[in-house]
């Protein structure tokens, strides 16, 4: 891992997931999550004040060491426990089917065999459990896209391995995911290669 990903990316990562139109979809997204409860791509704990009481325990797995020293101080005050693993979630160490729910929040953008990833998400909820997602990703706009696809080998420089160009929704299905839930929408203030969100929830 580069200097930039361990020691720049990660106070320019907390600033732009700071920003209203991520802060707006993180309280829709988690508003009904509940009991045990495994976040993937963690980054620097933005989504700690946005579960409700009903969430019982967090794991939270993460593969930079430079965007989790910045979470330490909101870990720290967290009203429930959370546990923290450096590890990716391209190979999860915890048992098949041990979360009620699990949260990816601009995750599977940056995952580098996003396939894996999904299939350890399928494996490690219970039956029955709900995977909870917002992911920025291909626009429906061809020529937004056309720039996505352009520009996704700069942004996977720029912004830690995040791609512009997925389909997330397919990438999902085709993990053997059932999504029951679905908001696909543009973000107000970002530019257009980065703005169309889909959020949603997928059961097993």
């Amino acid at each position: 891992m580069s200097l930039y990903s361990r020691h720049v990316f990660p106070y320019v990562l907390d600033w732009l997931m700071s920003q209203p139109a991520f802060t707006q979809a993180r309280e829709e997204l988690l508003a009904d999550v509940r009991g045990e409860v495994l976040e993937i791509g963690f980054g620097t704990g933005l989504n700690l004040d946005h579960y409700p009481d009903a969430v019982t325990r967090i794991t939270s797995v993460d593969v930079n060491p430079g965007v989790h020293r910045l979470a330490e101080k909101r870990l720290q005050k967290s009203p429930r426990p959370v546990r923290f693993a450096l590890v990716s979630g391209e190979s999860l160490p915890m048992p098949a089917s041990s979360f009620d729910a699990v949260v990816s929040t601009w995750t599977l953008c940056s995952i580098p065999d996003v396939e894996s990833a999904l299939l350890e998400v399928k494996r490690v909820l219970k039956p029955g459990g709900k995977f909870y997602f917002v992911e920025h990703g291909l626009s429906p706009d061809p020529m937004v896209a056309k720039w996505q696809h352009r520009l996704t080998p700069l942004q996977k420089i720029i912004a830690d391995g995040c791609h512009l160009n997925r389909d997330h929704l397919a990438l999902i299905t085709a993990a053997g995911l059932n999504v029951v839930e679905k908001r696909q929408f543009q973000a107000e203030g970002l530019p257009a290669v980065g703005a169309f969100m889909t959020l949603g929830v997928a059961v097993t």
